[in-house]
């Protein structure tokens, strides 16, 4: 703590600046109506005394302009941009004796004898693609509406969601999601689906992030910017949604229930901002579930075939407010508060059929029909807030200032009931499996901003707390006397320990047609963590983590990237516990406490183009896992499987990823992305007693096809596929799911009314289901998860105000990892 008081302090010393002349004019310019910035806008400084011209700039795509060593005097501003009627504005007086005079937001308004030309020209592309990272426009895909931000991602050509709802990113399930810049330690596909994707300006996929990021997430990190009101108004957006009944309900023992609503109320006026949002969404799905495990042990070879109900009943509802107050131009306080409750409840009532044979003869050794119920609950209730405090120099040099502090109850409970066949009024076995995993968490942070000539120097230092304690009981039924009794093999308690130390330093800035970016991370990292009566296991690490990024314009809209970085995947409370965990009938689940994060090492060599009517890019990257985490399988009994959590060797992979947007006419907007690569684990499990050498070629490919009918209303197909894959022990088979909506917009496009299609099937494409299958030495295990086709859901979309730019919203910043 004495270094982040020490950095505070150096700091503030070092930006005592006294420079009385010449002047520098400093502004930026934006959007009237959006309040996006507007980009190489002609900006000319003339003088009031004769009007002569002094000097004269484009901006830079931030919109920002800037003239140095300017004599003092009085001067104005002219601004001009095709499309927009010419601006003019007197510069305020100078402040102090510091020679900075500041513009505010100069506010430019379409010339509405432009209009038609500016709805050709303003058509926002879905993708744009910066040095490090490439940016989704979230109103770009029609059938995300109403749902969440897993509902945009599974469109962007990095990220795949597969049956079970599990979120890739190249091929991994290991990124950082940040909410409006801000990390989220927790499991990204429980924050993604807590986000209304109706509340999202933009999903960036930053694969080449740089120092100043955390470097946890093996893949890179998925960063969502949320609307709010611009500068000087007010907003209010309110959406519901509602599903129709169900068209196939595969004989489940309830229908599913879909429907939701949220609203977003921002006002930014003067010195002050205020967000309030809210949701509420029920999304319940229907199911059924084929598979069959057998085993061979002691000569015994046993089948476990099951088919039955596979169901879900899911809601969230979430709260979150932020205020920002700025008592000047140099300082700015901010606060936020974030109330989110999630729960997931999974039926599966499967019918087994166990049959055991002679290994040699096939002779049969008996056999026994029974039906299960398992129903798997899990709850989270996250409560958290932040503080920060951001401090402008004269030099515009930036100091902040920022604190999160977070409280989670995280719960589970499943239940396991078998009952003898076929008329199932005779108990067999009964068994709870409750869990209690409450979380504390706190993080302080310093970043320093220092302009140095075209570029700039970020230096910062960050420190981490997490304390997460787990209990965790499996409860078996006495069949005599109804009492449950504790099974002490199946049950534990943990307590693990984070505490991360980490200081970063990077330099970027622009020479000529070059961009480039170049920083190193060091970080302490110590964990503790101990089950029940063992010994506690103390890992520390102590790591460097270097990143760079270069980017360089060509000619003709042509433009050059290449990127290194390291990083780092942490394992989760799951990933430690050894006990194991009764799932269902027939697996258990455990983990390996002296398990070792995997560090990663990922390159990236790309090209963009952009033209007239949109852009492409391609991109060739590579990645090298150390200590790769799998979920691997052994045979605990003769009819239950062991899934653990254990490093596999080395994982390594090359891939291309190409994605591109254009308008092939002005009624009809195609955009495309597809990954391809090659995956390969090569290793050994349980003590080198079971080798791994496997590896495939995996693409993926996420597209969509807009048609504008008329001004107010449009058609978008979309489509996912993502192909069969090698896994540690097996494979996963293909996944698709294509869609369709209609949107008709009202009242100048204050209301909109969308009618979507999910998971088209029509008996043609077998969408939405997948096979998920593993093997070894004595054992075979093949699940086929049949997920509900043809889904139609009417939504409702009431905007009194476009609504753009970063919110401040808080989120979980490590509750729901544990989900």
């Amino acid at each position: 703590m004495k270094f982040f008081f020490l950095l505070v302090w150096l700091s503030l010393a070092s930006m005592a600046v006294d420079a009385q002349n010449p002047l520098h004019i400093t502004g930026k310019i934006v959007d009237q109506q959006s309040g996006q910035a507007l980009p190489f806008v002609s900006v000319a400084l003339y003088s009031v005394a004769d009007s002569s011209l002094v000097n004269g700039m484009l901006s830079n795509t931030e919109g920002e302009f800037k003239f140095e060593k300017i004599p003092s005097g009085p001067y104005y501003l002219e601004i001009q941009y095709m499309g927009y009627r010419t601006a003019r504005m007197a510069l305020p007086k100078q402040e102090g004796l510091s020679g900075l005079v500041v513009v505010p937001s100069i506010k430019m308004t379409a010339d509405s004898r432009l209009l038609d030309a500016v709805e050709v020209t303003a058509r926002r592309q879905a993708i744009e693609n910066r040095i490090d990272r490439q940016v989704y426009r979230a109103g770009q895909f029609m059938g995300s509406q109403g749902g969440t931000a897993v509902d945009i991602l599974k469109n962007t050509p990095s990220v795949t969601v597969n049956s079970e709802g599990d979120i890739t990113l190249r091929g991994s399930t290991g990124f950082l999601v940040l909410v409006n810049g801000k990390p989220v330690q927790t499991e990204p596909a429980i924050v993604l689906n807590q986000i209304p994707a109706n509340t999202i300006e933009n999903i960036e996929v930053i694969t080449a992030p740089s120092a100043r990021f955390d470097p946890d997430g093996k893949s890179g990190i998925i960063n969502i910017t949320t609307k709010t009101a611009p500068t000087d108004s007010r907003s209010f957006v309110v959406n519901v949604q509602g599903g129709l009944p169900s068209v196939q309900t595969y004989h489940n023992l309830r229908s599913p229930l879909r429907f939701g609503a949220d609203a977003a109320w921002g006002i930014k006026s003067g010195k002050w901002e205020v967000n309030l949002s809210g949701n509420y969404l029920r999304n319940d799905i229907a199911g059924r579930r084929v598979g069959d495990v057998n085993t061979t042990r002691n000569n015994v070879f046993t089948a476990l075939p099951s088919e039955g109900e596979r169901s879900f009943k899911r809601y969230n509802y979430t709260a979150r407010a932020s205020v920002s107050f700025s008592p000047d131009q140099w300082n700015t306080i901010s606060a936020g508060f974030y109330k989110g409750y999630r729960f997931q409840s999974r039926r599966a009532d499967l019918v087994y059929n166990n049959t055991k044979a002679d290994a040699e003869t096939g002779v049969s050794l008996g056999s026994i029909t029974y039906f299960n119920s398992n129903i798997a609950q899990k709850t989270s209730d996250v409560t958290l807030g932040n503080l920060d405090y951001t401090h402008r120099f004269e030099n515009k040099a930036e100091l902040t200032l920022s604190g999160l502090v977070e409280s989670a109850a995280l719960d589970g409970l499943t239940t396991n009931i078998n009952l003898a066949g076929p008329g199932r009024n005779v108990t067999l076995q009964n068994t709870r499996n409750p869990g209690k995993n409450p979380l504390n968490a706190y993080r302080l942070q310093a970043d320093f901003v220092l302009p140095i000539g075209k570029g700039r120097l970020e230096t910062g230092y960050q420190y981490r707390n997490q304390l997460q304690k787990g209990i965790f009981q499996y409860l078996d039924q006495n069949l005599e006397t109804g009492e449950f009794v504790v099974v002490p093999e199946f049950s534990s308690s943990t307590r693990v320990i984070h505490h991360i130390h980490s200081l970063y330093s990077q330099f970027s800035g622009k020479a000529d047609k070059l961009d480039y970016s170049a920083g190193l991370r060091y970080e302490y990292a110590a964990r503790r963590f101990a089950a029940g009566n063992s010994q506690e296991r103390v890992l520390n690490l102590s790591n460097f983590f270097p990143s760079v990024q270069l980017q360089y314009q060509f000619n003709h809209g042509w433009r050059g990237k290449a990127s290194f970085s390291r990083r780092v995947q942490r394992s989760t409370n799951n990933e430690l516990n050894p006990f194991p965990e009764r799932e269902h009938s027939e697996t258990l689940e455990s983990g390996d406490p002296d398990i070792r994060p995997e560090f990663i090492g990922q390159a990236e060599l790309g090209i963009v183009k952009e033209f007239e009517k949109g852009s492409s890019f391609l991109t060739i990257y590579h990645h090298r896992i150390q200590n790769v985490v799998n979920r691997v399988n052994s045979v605990y009994n003769d009819s239950i499987i062991n899934r653990i959590y254990t490093n596999a060797g080395l994982a390594t992979s090359w891939g291309a990823e190409l994605g591109g947007n254009v308008n092939l006419a002005k009624w009809w907007q195609l955009y495309a992305g597809a990954n391809l690569y090659h995956y390969r684990i090569n290793g050994a499990l349980f003590g080198n007693t079971v080798k791994v050498n496997t590896s495939s070629v995996i693409y993926s490919i996420n597209a969509n096809s807009t048609f504008r009918l008329s001004s107010s209303l449009q058609i978008q197909w979309a489509l996912n596929y993502l192909s069969k894959r090698v896994t540690a022990q097996g494979e996963d088979s293909r996944f698709v799911n294509p869609s369709l909506a209609f949107r008709k917009t009202f009242l100048g496009g204050k209301l909109a009314a969308a009618l979507q299609w999910q998971s088209m099937n029509l008996g043609l494409f077998d969408a939405n289901q997948q096979r998920i299958s593993t093997w070894g030495r004595d054992f075979y295990t093949t699940t086929n998860y049949i997920q509900e086709t043809d889904m139609f859901l009417v939504n409702l979309s009431l905007n009194l105000n476009q609504t753009s730019k970063k919110a401040k919203l808080p989120t979980s910043e490590f509750g729901e990892r544990e989900f």
